[in-house]
């Protein structure tokens, strides 16, 4: 229905060329009364044309030259609104295009020929993935699998660091742990890595080597098997909830390339940076932003913004025209000094996208699990998936907006019934594969003959529900909202749960009947195209 409008709309811009001249929204109106679509043109062309908007609106009309085996009737409402109210012989040929497209409905060609990068968890190889790491773990994917959705080329990347102090701690975590498996008597600082996975580690050692390494160095075998080990588990992780990262980039090439001091004497020759104190400052409140910061410490050691610079800037090489950072919101105050590194040496800083998600909270029985990372007493994203399932893990970190804090309820989360939105949507799918079961079995079959038949409310409710979903995915994508995919399935169920109350298919009359299985089909269609860019699956039985 949209797009009808939108075509009908750039051709009457050539008899009326103001349309062309200003952005328009088409909407869905609050009430069904006023319509199936309104739009606020003639009240924006007002202050423009100097004219009421009503006579606007009614000059519009007339100049409309719609198919009214199409559009039933156009009014004008409340200041000026244009509501458009489709015929109900119209409303059902959306599920001609649904059987067409099939697991493409939905899909736009729309950023066909451009190329996305989607860098997310980005977590230092040293510990397990835990429930932190999670939400960003499935929000990347899912907002890759979207970017998929209109027509991007999409890589999704693993930015990571195997060297620095985090490194030699873990390292030295692991031959202190070791020593003392071998019966020697450790002091184990109270900020190195607690974990039983470093014990476990120490123990694969000791199996493999004996007590030959109790006078290696922690940067050697140490340090190297911890962050084979840790890796190969942060890998297993992600395939668990369906992960497939494309590349992985070790922020230390970028001093094995040169590609640090290439971008310091850059700084320089721009009369970018400057030396105080030892170090090397880059003049950030030239570039915009409150106050220079350092970008090489007295010690020598860069901070994270002169290695984060000049890895954006390989992303720039690699021809990449949308590049999305996400980050958990500790990273809230960080990236605007990157962004304006970037923006100072000449690249177009505005393809790169910076998300920021909420943190995750764990809920039992009402009460918050309380999690610390240098306790060791975090929840693993393994455990969380052990627990519930992946499909129930992706589903609850992308059903709430990435700006708010995340209650994850474990009792929600285990419960098989209609309250677990996850399960909710999963039965309304193993529904309707049920019942095309048992219309099988009576003889019948989906028609697209008699569409027209479609005309109680909720059908037509169903049906106009159905013409949402392109433009959700559209939105959802071009605005990085993965929850809204999550909302509108939730609406689609609800309406076919109604649907099947009130409609009876088995004991209809045959074309009828047929009708409805068509319509029951384009709505799994749908929920099973909407649950695969969730990463969630669409089981035919529970």
């Amino acid at each position: 229905m949209k797009k009808y409008l939108i075509d009908l709309f750039s051709t009457t811009s050539e008899k009326l060329p103001y349309l062309k001249e200003i952005d328009y929204v088409l909407s869905v109106p609050n009430q069904k009364s006023h319509g199936d679509y309104a739009i606020n043109a003639a009240m924006i062309l007002s202050k423009k044309l100097k004219r009421n908007p009503r006579e606007i609106a009614t000059e519009i009309i007339e100049n409309l030259e719609y198919d009214k085996s199409v559009i039933e009737k156009v009014e004008i409402a409340g200041p000026g609104f244009i509501n458009f109210y489709f015929t109900s012989s119209y409303i059902p040929s959306i599920i001609k295009e649904i059987f067409e497209k099939k697991e493409n409905f939905g899909r736009s060609e729309k950023y066909a020929g451009k190329k996305a990068m989607v860098e997310f968890i980005s977590a230092n190889p040293t510990g397990p993935l835990t429930v932190g790491h999670g939400r960003n773990a499935v929000i990347g994917d899912t907002v890759a699998n979207l970017l998929e959705w209109i027509g991007y080329d999409v890589d999704r990347e693993y930015y990571f660091n195997n060297a620095g102090r985090q490194m030699r701690v873990l390292g030295d975590s692991v031959r202190l742990r070791y020593l003392e498996l071998l019966g020697n008597e450790i002091t184990f600082p109270e900020d190195y890595y607690q974990g039983e996975y470093i014990k476990e580690i120490a123990a694969k050692l000791i199996s493999e080597h004996g007590d030959k390494l109790t006078s290696e160095d922690a940067e050697g075998i140490f340090k190297q098997t911890a962050e084979k080990e840790i890796f190969a588990d942060i890998i297993k992780t992600m395939n668990a909830i369906g992960i497939k990262m494309k590349n992985f980039f070790n922020e230390h090439t970028l001093y094995e390339d040169g590609r640090i001091t290439a971008l310091l004497e850059e700084f320089k020759k721009k009369n970018l940076s400057y030396e105080k104190e030892d170090a090397i400052w880059l003049k950030l409140t030239e570039l915009g932003n409150e106050q220079d910061k350092v970008i090489v410490k007295s010690t020598g050691e860069p901070t994270y913004r002169l290695p984060d610079i000049a890895y954006h800037i390989t992303k720039f090489e690699r021809g990449y025209d949308l590049m999305i950072d996400l980050f958990g919101s500790d990273h809230n105050a960080t990236y605007p000094d990157v962004l304006a590194g970037l923006r100072a040496l000449g690249y177009d800083y505005e393809k790169v996208k910076v998300l920021i998600h909420q943190f995750v909270t764990i809920m039992q029985k009402g009460e918050v699990v309380k999690m610390s990372t240098r306790k060791a007493n975090y929840i693993t994203l393994d455990e969380l998936v052990d627990e519930v399932g992946a499909d129930v893990v992706r589903y609850f970190f992308n059903m709430r907006s990435i700006t708010s804090h995340l209650n994850f309820d474990l009792e929600l989360a285990k419960k098989q019934s209609d309250e677990n939105p996850v399960f909710y949507l999963q039965y309304a799918h193993a529904r309707i594969a049920s019942i095309l079961r048992m219309v099988k079995e009576q003889g019948l079959d989906s028609s697209l003959e008699h569409l027209d038949l479609l005309t109680q409310p909720v059908e037509q409710d169903l049906l106009k529900k159905f013409f949402e979903f392109p433009n959700e995915v559209l939105l959802s994508a071009e605005n990085y909202e993965v929850h809204r995919i999550a909302i509108y399935l939730e609406e689609l169920a609800a309406l076919f749960h109604r649907f099947y109350t009130e409609c009876r298919i088995i004991g209809s009359e045959k074309n009828l009947a047929e009708a409805r299985i068509s319509l029951s089909i384009a709505t799994q269609t749908i929920l099973r195209n909407g649950l695969s860019i969730l990463g969630v699956t669409a089981p035919e039985r529970m």
